[in-house]
């Protein structure tokens, strides 16, 4: 059993920030990997951003590049995600993923891919208004 809590959502205005957390149970948060992705009504689920299971390498949309960092505590068996310079198109439930195999690197193409991740966390909703 692995279960994903996100927290830190909430509201903030157009160009502000907000860091999101995923705290991790019931399997070695250090050995795999791990991501964001984000859901809006009507919209199709998409990547937000991915960290191997090492930390060595990060993965980032197009569309959130540049503003929002990916990262781990492996200490705290956490995974963050910092947004700065939110916009309105940013608000979405946000959702913590973990999948792949343990101690494993894998070709970028495949982080962004919802079937490679096994377990999802419930999702918190951020809301960036302008």
């Amino acid at each position: 059993q692995v279960q994903l809590v996100e927290s830190g959502g909430g509201l903030v205005q157009a160009w502000g920030f907000l860091r999101l957390a995923c705290a991790a149970s019931g399997r070695t948060f250090s050995s795999y990997s791990m991501a964001w992705f984000r859901q809006s009504p009507g919209k199709e689920r998409g990547f937000v951003a991915a960290i191997s299971w090492s930390g060595s390498s990060t993965y980032y949309a197009d569309s959130v590049n540049g503003r929002l960092t990916i990262s781990r505590d492996n200490a705290k068996n956490t995974v963050y995600l910092q947004m700065n310079i939110l916009k309105p198109e940013d608000t979405a439930v946000y959702h913590c993923v973990s999948g792949g195999d343990p101690r494993t690197n894998y070709r970028p193409s495949v982080y962004q891919q919802t079937a490679f991740y096994t377990y999802w966390g419930q999702g918190t909703q951020v809301t960036v208004s302008s």
